[in-house]
């Protein structure tokens, strides 16, 4: 019995009792802080969407679908053609460069180019949006003369959305296996030909994440747009140049402040429609992921 009793005094006295108690209680203090966290930040964010589902589904009729915005009352026609046409047409214009820049710097890290891609890439992630919007009012709505446009809005995007096609595009590419590389050039292909035929398609899935998860941003910016496109009450009529147009964004950044029931109701509406298609287009990228995960698992 004294043994015993020695034993369990020698084990709480050992230093290596001491720094596993510790060890258990700073790991049991940060996984306490962890799970605080994510249910201050989950309330938060539930909170958000609850609001902006039920006023916004309230607010929901066929006018807003059907009529332009009227003043402050009237519908979302106008506000979310105009969304479709600058985000599509952002994303439309970010893709083949982004692409490209992903392929360069996967396929060819070595290259001397690489570092400053990469570096540039980096760099324009961490710009504020309103920046860009800024360069762009200068350089193409002053500067060129385009006025408050699509064109001008359409190219503000794009350049938010590149950098998150571009590291999408290159993390897509590494992770395509070494083997099948080889293979491809054992079989006579050339650098291109492997890289087209073999990788891309390998990559594809993860590469149509980074596209819509860059859509899903561009769908929600603001500030870049009240730069670029101005605003309208009317129906976009096709000019890429010297007419603004309609954004769901605009009416929810500047309806929410105006005295009226009316525009609060088109402000709720278009918040619900804003965070419906953001939501959308997360879970598309998601089943997108899914699928990628259990083709893999499958071979």
């Amino acid at each position: 019995m004294d043994v015993a009793v020695a034993d369990v005094r020698t084990a709480i006295v050992s230093p290596t009792f001491g720094r596993n108690l510790r060890r258990r209680i700073f790991n049991g203090l940060g996984w306490g802080l962890c799970a605080l966290t994510f249910l201050l930040l989950g309330g938060a964010m539930l909170s958000i969407l609850i609001l902006v589902f039920l006023r916004g589904f309230h607010a929901l009729d066929l006018k807003v679908f059907t009529h332009v915005t009227e003043g402050t009352g009237g519908g979302l026609l106008n506000a979310i053609e105009g969304t479709a046409v600058m985000s599509f047409g952002g994303i439309l214009l970010a893709i083949p460069p982004g692409i490209a820049a992903g392929i360069y710097l996967a396929e060819f890290r070595r290259g001397f180019l690489a570092p400053s891609i990469r570096f540039l890439s980096d760099v324009l992630v961490g710009v504020p949006s309103i920046v860009v919007g800024y360069f762009a009012y200068v350089t193409m709505v002053v500067g060129l003369g385009w006025q408050f446009s699509v064109a001008a809005a359409s190219i503000a995007l794009a350049i938010i959305s590149l950098p998150y096609i571009t590291r999408t595009t290159e993390v897509a590419l590494r992770q395509v296996p070494t083997t099948l590389r080889e293979a491809g050039f054992a079989l006579g292909a050339n650098t291109g030909t492997v890289i087209m035929r073999i990788c891309l398609p390998m990559a594809a899935p993860s590469i149509l994440t980074g596209i819509l998860l860059a859509l899903s941003i561009s769908v929600g910016e603001t500030a870049p747009l009240i730069y670029t496109a101005g605003w309208s009450s009317y129906m976009w009529t096709g000019h890429l140049t010297k007419e603004p147009v309609g954004y769901l964004t605009y009416v929810i950044w500047a309806f929410i402040t105006e005295p009226f029931e009316s525009a609060h109701a088109l402000a709720y509406a278009a918040a619900f429609l804003v965070t419906f298609f953001v939501l959308l287009i997360g879970v598309a990228a998601r089943i997108v992921l899914y699928r990628r995960a259990g083709a893999n698992q499958r071979y």
